[in-house]
């Protein structure tokens, strides 16, 4: 018995993979819009696609970010200017891409632009914090989407959106993990609602990769400002040391965990773009696949003690 599972387990591998390595034919006329294109993944995934030859539509939050994507790249690529957060900048990109794309349609949207600031402890955040990192990574997102949806239906196309492990653990406080939560049930409730229309879904789930988002100094110099916004009281109960090791956690964490390969990262899009079967999801680097996907399936309470050793402890805990 346990031989013929074994066989069959083998089979069903060795269909999966024949499966996943098949790709479109030709992707030379197809076009995709990519958000947040001034760095990080963004910047290099337009670069990467517009060299493998498709039309890239980067969209860029300021006009140097433009124009230094534009500077030296080869292949198709064009740029436009886009504030997720602004519905009426939103409206114009959708324009732009419409006047772009012509009757053939949009082929992939990558959602991609993200903010993390501020992240730590829960208590530390005003309801502001929140609605600024939602608006950019969840509330973006959606409206870029419902922006785009009948160019995307048209040309039976795809869309990719760039989440995080932190979407399925939230291992931090702040709008980063609920925001990331929102994006992966809007991704899977848009992919059952595309389905019969051909439009295919795909969630990329990066661990933590060195990016402007990673940057030790300005997560060093945010926590500091919200460390210092506390009321004294709430001070006190967390206590100097509690602040202190924190900020050295976040240093480990961010000196040996994060990865600074970003085409693991690009890789996984390219793949959801070009592949005749495109994956519902994927996870992209060392700690994302042994760690925290892992943790995603383990009981809560065991994580929630794992994390809890981890971390610091407040000066006013409960004995």
């Amino acid at each position: 018995m346990w031989l013929y599972l074994l066989l069959v387990a083998l089979v069903w591998a060795l269909v999966w993979l024949v499966r996943d390595r098949q790709t479109l034919p030709c992707v030379k006329d197809k076009h995709v819009f990519i958000t947040g294109c001034d760095s990080g993944f963004g910047n290099l995934l337009a670069r990467r696609l517009a060299r493998q030859g498709y039309r890239v539509l980067a969209a860029c939050l300021t006009q140097d970010g433009a124009d230094g994507l534009q500077r030296g790249c080869a292949g198709h690529l064009r740029t436009t200017l886009l504030d997720v957060t602004r519905s009426e900048s939103v409206r114009r990109a959708a324009e732009w891409v419409r006047a772009e794309v012509g009757e053939k349609g949009l082929f992939g949207l990558v959602n991609n632009a993200g903010v993390a600031a501020p992240m730590g402890p829960t208590e530390w955040m005003g309801i502001e914090d929140f609605r600024r990192v939602l608006a950019v990574n969840a509330l973006g997102a959606i409206e870029v989407t419902l922006a785009l949806l009948p160019l995307l239906r048209r040309a039976r196309g795809r869309v990719v959106n760039t989440s995080s492990v932190l979407g399925r653990v939230a291992a931090n406080g702040g709008g980063y993990c609920p925001s990331k939560s929102c994006l992966e049930a809007f991704s899977d409730s848009l992919r059952r609602d595309m389905y019969h229309f051909g439009v295919r879904v795909s969630i990329v789930e990066p661990g933590f990769f060195r990016t402007a988002a990673t940057d030790l100094e300005s997560i060093e110099g945010t926590l500091r400002r919200l460390w210092e916004r506390l009321a004294p009281a709430t001070r006190l109960s967390y206590g100097e040391e509690f602040f202190s090791k924190y900020l050295k956690v976040q240093r480990l964490i961010l000196n040996f965990i994060c990865d600074g390969d970003l085409t693991k990262v690009t890789r996984c899009v390219e793949h959801a773009l070009g592949a005749r079967h495109p994956r519902t999801r994927y996870s992209a680097g060392w700690d994302a696949k042994l760690l925290w996907l892992p943790a995603s399936y383990l009981p809560a309470a065991i994580v929630d003690f794992v994390l809890a050793t981890i971390l610091p402890k407040p000066a006013q805990r409960v004995r």
